[in-house]
């Protein structure tokens, strides 16, 4: 995976319900946490520990300073705990941003920052993240026929997953014609489709067609594709983030109508179904719409802009670090 504004996912990372929607100054407030449907196992690993915020120094005076930076959410395989924070006193205001999907972001406003000086806004949490079984059953598994308003959101196009392109369709295709015996054979076929078309080779990030059609990438286009096939075939699918990397998680339903997202491994080992990565989950989803840019972004990274007053460049550093590595 490479690192620019769809590469800081990277270095990276629940009580992140902790992140309130609409939590102005304060770390405490608490919203609950989405019930999820349990048709998979977690297996506890054990908790991390991370910093994260902005650590700004500058030689000049700034003023009107606006910065954001994702901050983890809990899902049914993580638990973010808030242990502690350190918010300068020259921060005059700070909340969380909502961007839907499960996603949230920290937007902090300072007034003014004087020349020589280093504010700091960070907060350091406890991360337990789970490993996923799969279900003992998988035949009665289906794909949803009327998905959920927020399921929705991961069916159709995302930046650089062009599910709509010619040759996508091509690839969805050929597999529908694949026999399955049931829709979690159907979208392991998919899945295996991937793997034996896209040799696994880093490189500039690049659409999902044009990994297929080239027949190499590394785990953000064999993610993609997956993904976009998923999404031709009906069958919702999104990105997951987590420190260097990224695989794709489906969404099926069961006998009784609940829909479950179910993980597998694009690039690297076989795990379809499952999923022994340990390393925090930092976002899900790959369309997000944020104020500060113009089109929606595949990930949500970090943002910075401030007045100036003098000469010299203000130096903002973003915190992703682990603290018991």
């Amino acid at each position: 995976m490479r690192f620019n504004d769809s590469i800081r996912r990277r270095h990276w990372m629940k009580r992140t319900a902790l992140w309130g929607a609409a939590a102005v100054g304060s770390i405490d407030s608490l919203v609950s946490s989405p019930a999820y449907a349990q048709s998979l196992v977690y297996e506890e690993q054990p908790v991390t520990h991370w910093r994260i915020g902005l650590v700004l120094t500058t030689p000049v005076t700034c003023t009107n300073v606006l910065a954001t930076f994702p901050v983890p959410t809990d899902w049914p395989e993580q638990t973010v705990t808030v242990r502690n924070q350190n918010i300068a006193p020259q921060v005059t205001r700070w909340e969380i941003r909502e961007l839907g999907g499960g996603t949230k972001q920290v937007v902090l406003q300072m007034a003014r920052v004087a020349a020589g000086s280093t504010a700091e806004f960070t907060i350091d949490v406890d991360i337990q993240r789970s490993r996923i079984l799969p279900p003992d059953d998988t035949s009665t598994l289906v794909i949803p026929k009327r998905p959920p308003r927020d399921v929705k959101l991961y069916t159709g196009n995302s930046p650089f997953i062009d599910a709509s392109h010619r040759s996508i369709r091509e690839a969805s295709k050929e597999v529908a014609e694949m026999e399955a015996d049931n829709d979690w054979r159907r979208v392991e076929l998919i899945y295996d489709y991937v793997r034996d078309k896209v040799q696994y080779v880093e490189g500039d990030l690049k659409n999902a067609s044009q990994a297929l059609q080239e027949g190499k990438g590394d785990c953000e286009e064999m993610t993609s594709l997956f993904v976009a096939i998923c999404r031709n075939l009906k069958i919702p699918a999104r990105v997951v983030w987590i420190p260097d990397h990224c695989y794709p998680e489906f969404y099926l339903e069961d006998a009784d109508g609940n829909g479950h997202w179910y993980p597998c491994q694009a690039a690297g080992t076989r795990q379809f179904g499952r999923m022994d990565e340990t390393r925090p989950v930092l976002q899900k989803g790959d369309r997000f719409k944020v104020p500060e840019k113009k089109t929606p972004v595949r990930y949500v990274s970090e943002f910075f802009r401030c007045d100036r007053k003098g000469r010299g460049t203000p130096n903002p550093t973003f915190i992703r670090e682990r603290l018991d590595a």
